[in-house]
C-alpha cells in the first residue's frame, strides 16, 4: 500500500513557505521601511495570527498517526495560508490603488 498523504505533506509545506511566511515577511518589510500606507501595516495584525496558525495545523498534521486525520490538519492548515495570503496581499493591493500609493 502506497503512502497516499506523502505529497500532501510536500504540498503544505510548500505552501506554508511560499504562500504564508513569505508574504508575511516581505509586507513587514514594506511597512518598516516606510514605503507602503500605514493601513498596510494593520493587516499584519491579522494576517501573521493566520500565518501562525497554518504552521501549527501543518506540524500537527506531519505528527498525526491516522492518515484521515493529518490529511484533515494538513488541508486545513493550507486552508489557513490561502486565507492569510489573500488578507496580506489582495489587501495591500487593495489599499494601495484606494489610497494613490
Amino acid at each position: 500500500m502506497s503512502n497516499t498523504i506523502a505529497p500532501l505533506r510536500w504540498y503544505a509545506v510548500l505552501a506554508v513557505l511560499f504562500f504564508g511566511i513569505l508574504p508575511a515577511v516581505l509586507i513587514g518589510l514594506l511597512v518598516a521601511g516606510g514605503d507602503t500606507p500605514w493601513q498596510v501595516g494593520l493587516l499584519l495584525i491579522a494576517g501573521v495570527p493566520l500565518v501562525v496558525c497554518a504552521i501549527i495545523l501543518v506540524v500537527r498534521g506531519f505528527a498525526a498517526g491516522v492518515s484521515e486525520q493529518a490529511a484533515q490538519l494538513l488541508k486545513r492548515g493550507m486552508a489557513f495560508v490561502a486565507g492569510a495570503d489573500v488578507l496580506l496581499l489582495g489587501g495591500n493591493a487593495l489599499i494601495r490603488m484606494a489610497t494613490g500609493a
